[in-house]
């Protein structure tokens, strides 16, 4: 096996395109701050602010005090759809949220990682998917290219390295599947 070490002076990530301009990213980062990832409580203005930045959101949609979004023009979310308080959305590229879903308090949505095969550290970016009704628990962490399908459930604490199948519940690092979601009509 051969070895080279790490040499962070050859990274270059000049091929990432954050989108914006300069400008719309120091505005952004700016009034995130102020409004979005603070104590700031309310959820409309927090939505407007994002939609005025190019997130496109359905009605019905929730976004809680501390929650930190990195580029809104990445963001695609549904209609009735929760982000709870701390969550972190760090879309260097697309997030595509569905309908009904649900991101706890802490959920990290994670779409860049560093490749630690080669010296240089090269960035990594790719998209994440939560299909309608899928649930992100407390603290979880969704990895760069995941898809959760439809109903899928990654547990408090989990961290999702691949794709979760639909109706099912995700659990551990790396998760996996424990069990099938039922829901019961009221």
């Amino acid at each position: 096996m051969s070895r080279q070490p790490t040499d962070l002076s050859k990274f270059n990530n000049s091929w990432f395109k954050p989108g914006g301009n300069v400008l719309s990213r120091a505005m952004w980062y700016c009034l995130n701050g102020l409004f979005v990832n603070s104590r700031f409580p309310f959820s409309g203005f927090k939505i407007f602010l994002l939609r005025l930045f190019g997130a496109k959101i359905g009605t019905g949609c929730v976004v809680k005090p501390n929650v930190n979004i990195k580029y809104p023009w990445n963001l695609r979310v549904g209609n009735h759809t929760w982000i709870g308080e701390h969550a972190w959305i760090d879309n260097l590229t697309t997030v595509t949220i569905g309908n009904n879903c649900c991101i706890s308090q802490g959920g990290f949505l994670l779409t860049g990682n560093h490749d630690y095969t080669g010296p240089a550290f090269d960035l990594i970016v790719r998209p994440i998917v939560l299909e309608d009704g899928a649930w992100v628990g407390a603290k979880s962490v969704v990895c760069p290219g995941v898809t959760l399908k439809s109903h899928a459930i990654l547990t408090v604490g989990s961290i999702a390295t691949k794709d979760l199948e639909e109706w099912a519940i995700y659990q551990g690092n790396p998760a996996v599947k424990i069990k099938d979601r039922s829901t019961t009509s009221v």
